[in-house]
């Protein structure tokens, strides 16, 4: 039996295509998925990271986006949100709050990313199977480290991604 996770493969409307195999997909810049981002912030504004287990075939050990997480097939993404929340972080019953959504693409992959924040200050139990460790930066910290090879490529993106956001605003 295929225990293989499948994804949704989707257009740049957001629009479902197809479904492939996560082996299919990750690989092929060409399909571009479904994936929910979510930014945990302390009270002070600073923003929690995940260091990615050293078993991870994306940027392992480096310090990546709070949460983040294929889409289920057919799943809404405010539920996607919540469950990566749960599966990662040990958190739920957290409200979050949508910001926007950007295509990322780069030689592995294509992703329709969605991304919400939420504000968190409660106990944090990750999931240690997929991380090494979490911390809160503050943003100065995060500036500092762009480009250092500390932070994962993607969620350097995500970042160049929320300060355009936060600026506009």
């Amino acid at each position: 039996m295929d225990n293989e996770e499948y994804l949704e493969v989707v257009n740049h409307k957001g629009e479902v295509i197809g479904h492939f195999p996560r082996s299919v997909v990750h690989g092929n810049p060409s399909l571009m998925h479904k994936v929910v981002h979510v930014l945990v912030f302390d009270k002070n504004g600073n923003l929690l990271l995940q260091k990615r287990s050293m078993k991870k075939d994306v940027a392992p050990g480096k310090w990546d986006t709070s949460v983040g997480g294929h889409v289920g097939i057919g799943e809404d993404l405010i539920i996607s949100s919540k469950r990566e929340m749960e599966e990662e972080l040990g958190l739920n019953g957290v409200e979050t709050e949508y910001l926007y959504t950007y295509i990322h693409r780069n030689s592995y992959e294509t992703e329709l990313v969605t991304t919400f924040r939420c504000v968190c200050d409660g106990n944090i139990s990750f999931n240690k199977d997929e991380i090494d460790e979490v911390k809160f930066w503050s943003i100065e910290d995060i500036k500092a480290a762009i480009g250092k090879q500390i932070l994962s490529e993607n969620f350097e993106n995500e970042f160049l991604n929320y300060i355009q956001h936060i600026e506009i605003q």
